[in-house]
């Protein structure tokens, strides 16, 4: 089993990451939790997007539960193991009565 390792936070975020999780594959997928429900239109992979730290694109599959405030992003391709990736969510994520986040978060993590 491998673990995710989450190497640092945006300032402010760190008790609001949680990672307690196990998992068989390289695939690891990031359960994003809102407290207020979001303008589905700006839950895309523009406004949030996972890189390596090269800044290099990966692939990812970005879903939105509306009954939940739950978005999920998977990438399409596995991560490599022992390498560094950052999850990016923009102030472009708003909620659904247009208010933008306060501030972008970047999760910095490696299997």
């Amino acid at each position: 089993m491998e673990y995710l390792n989450i190497e640092s936070v945006t300032e402010g975020f760190e008790e609001k990451v949680h990672q307690n999780l196990k998992f068989k594959t390289g695939k690891f997928v990031w359960q994003i939790r809102f407290n207020t429900a979001l303008d589905p239109t700006t839950v895309n992979n523009v406004n949030l997007y996972v890189t390596t730290v090269n800044m290099a694109p990966l692939s990812t599959n970005i879903t939105y539960d509306s009954t939940t405030n739950v978005i999920e992003i998977e990438p399409l391709d596995s991560y490599t193991k022992d390498e560094s990736y950052i999850l990016h969510i923009t102030t472009n994520v708003k909620s659904r009565g247009g208010k933008p986040l306060k501030k972008p978060v970047k999760i910095q993590f490696k299997l």
